[in-house]
């Protein structure tokens, strides 16, 4: 039997916020607890085997982030056709993403194990790094289309407003990355010790068993969502849209990794005391975005749905208390942080009395404009929702690279704040990049795209489609 839709386009908004929410809040802390479970045992292994991890990290992040991209395109499309109740397309629309997410993932894994010993070669010149970051890199990037797949299937049915089934799925390979992950690196019985090589492959396993099951529940049509192999035949009109709906929001995502990377050499150049403290800073910082990003997740999929549905007041209604929702719990959140530092920051270094104070001074720097960020990832799920994608590449490029970085070195480099001036970058770019985000809001524009419209050769496709098939799906 089909599932009953959820009713994302009617009834109270705060109870499908919180429906919605929640399930993403807790898949994000299972992911944390899933790369802090490599963390764990690979550190184990030494200095240089965290080292080979450590550098792999950054690039095959790159990646993901191209896939995370496109897996956008897919929410916004299922969304706003699931709020059309016009389930036909939202089934076409999900096959044609998963089609094109696969060949992306094969040309990207393809070129990815190619390059890697070069990649590495520019990462470190260490030889007892090269060999097991390469090994890394190669098992990653082979296993590609599986970390694709599965983040697609998520945000597919994310679109359609189930959540709780990828939650399910996820927490399982969090059980099974803790049994592999030591079994592959140190070894057990007629199971060799593989080392950083036995934690690419415990990954890597781990998702592609997470990928086929969401692909056979895709197939059941028992979760909101039904492939068929009819609609596989590549739609390049449609693939293209998905492209231009989906490259803003990966680049988004990209530019935000590049920019924790280029602040992290800005960092480094003040010593390890001030590295420490921004250390402590940004992990609880990823802590604090884990809620946002949920209730932004949430927001992306209702003003979706209600914007497919023709709903717009109802969609701005969301947008609103959902912004109100996510400045006011962040600001307390903050104001919390901003009172306990040092307490916080010694859970994470105890007995060091220097990077404890130099930590809990950034975080204190920092903390009161929780709620700003809280406003900004919000608002940005707003624009997601509506399909403007660009929208959201633009403030995400201006926040990184318009303002905190070039603060953060003018502030830092020439004046005699010295590291201050790092710390200080973070609250104002939160500040300004919120309020931007804000202005563009209600200027309204965001409430005029309508996808649906716009994409008319979908539904005249998959008629031709059908009627070549014989009517059969």
């Amino acid at each position: 039997m089909q599932q009953k839709p959820n009713k994302l386009t009617e009834g109270s908004i705060l109870k499908s916020l919180i429906t919605l929410a929640l399930p993403v809040i807790f898949v994000n802390i299972l992911q944390t607890a899933y790369q802090l479970t490599d963390t764990f045992w690979v550190g184990r292994l030494g200095t240089d085997a965290v080292a080979a991890v450590s550098i792999s990290f950054p690039i095959i992040f790159f990646i993901i982030s191209l896939g995370i991209g496109l897996g956008v395109a897919g929410t916004i499309l299922v969304a706003q056709f699931a709020g059309k109740q016009d389930q036909e397309t939202v089934d076409y629309t999900s096959s044609q993403t998963l089609l094109m997410v696969t060949i992306v993932s094969l040309i990207l894994g393809a070129i990815g194990y190619y390059l890697s010993p070069y990649m590495t070669l520019l990462m470190t010149d260490d030889p007892n790094v090269i060999g097991p970051a390469t090994s890394y890199m190669e098992i990653s990037f082979i296993g590609l289309i599986f970390m694709f797949t599965y983040m697609i299937f998520q945000s597919l049915l994310r679109g359609v407003g189930n959540v709780k089934t990828p939650m399910y799925i996820v927490f399982g390979t969090v059980m099974l990355n803790l049994v592999l992950d030591p079994l592959l690196i140190f070894g057990y019985g007629p199971v060799p010790a593989m080392g950083v090589t036995g934690a690419a492959i415990s990954t890597i396993g781990t998702q592609a068993v997470a990928s086929i099951i969401g692909v056979a529940l895709l197939a059941s049509g028992k979760y909101g969502i039904k492939i068929r192999l009819s609609h596989f035949k590549p739609d390049y009109p449609l693939i293209y849209k998905m492209f231009k709906i989906g490259f803003p929001s990966s680049i988004e995502q990209s530019t935000r990794a590049l920019g924790l990377t280029v602040m992290t050499l800005l960092v480094t150049t003040f010593g390890t005391l001030t590295v420490a403290a921004y250390g402590i800073g940004t992990r609880i910082l990823m802590f604090v975005i884990i809620p946002a990003m949920g209730l932004s997740m949430a927001t992306s999929t209702l003003v979706g749905q209600n914007i497919g549905a023709g709903k717009i007041e109802r969609a701005e209604r969301i947008a609103v208390l959902s912004t109100k929702t996510a400045f006011i719990a962040l600001s307390i959140v903050g104001i919390l942080t901003f009172i306990f530092a040092n307490q916080i920051v010694e859970v994470f270094i105890p007995n060091e009395a220097a990077t404890i104070e130099s930590g809990a001074y950034f975080l204190r720097i920092m903390s009161l404009t929780f709620g700003f960020i809280g406003m900004q990832l919000t608002l940005n799920g707003v624009f997601v929702g509506s399909g403007n994608t660009m929208i959201s590449m633009v403030l995400a490029i201006v926040s990184l690279w318009v303002l905190r970085f070039p603060l953060g070195y003018v502030l830092s480099m020439h004046t005699s704040l010295a590291e201050v001036g790092l710390w200080i970058a973070f609250p104002v770019s939160n500040i300004v990049a919120a309020l931007a985000t804000l202005v563009w809001f209600k200027k309204g524009t965001w409430k005029e795209k309508k996808i649906t419209e716009e994409m008319k050769q979908i539904e005249e496709t998959r008629t031709e489609t059908i009627i070549e098939e014989g009517g059969l799906g």
